[in-house]
């Protein structure tokens, strides 16, 4: 049950964010919604992956981001899927 109240609430937001319209409107929307810390991770789990599609090594990426390798294995998982959303998009913005 819990997990449907996320996932509803998950669909309102990307709803909401695809109403926007366009770039401006959905960073004024991200920003107002999240505070900078979780910004900042969300922008932080991004450039892993980034680093990951790259072929930048796990211990590398730990190291250089400060981050937990438990964190980048979890990346290293979608980057390598072909058939995840992440990989798709990740090629549009290497």
């Amino acid at each position: 049950m819990y997990r449907n109240i996320i996932d509803k609430q998950l669909e309102e937001i990307c709803l909401g964010i695809k109403e926007c319209g366009d770039m401006e409107t959905v960073l004024k929307f991200l920003r107002e919604i999240f505070t900078r810390p979780e910004l900042e991770d969300l922008a932080l789990r991004w450039r892993l992956l980034k680093m990951l599609h790259n072929g930048i090594p796990q211990r590398k990426i730990a190291s250089e981001l400060g981050i937990s390798l438990c964190k980048i294995t979890r990346g290293a998982k979608l980057v390598r899927d072909s058939k995840s959303v992440v990989n798709s998009l990740i090629r549009k913005y290497i």
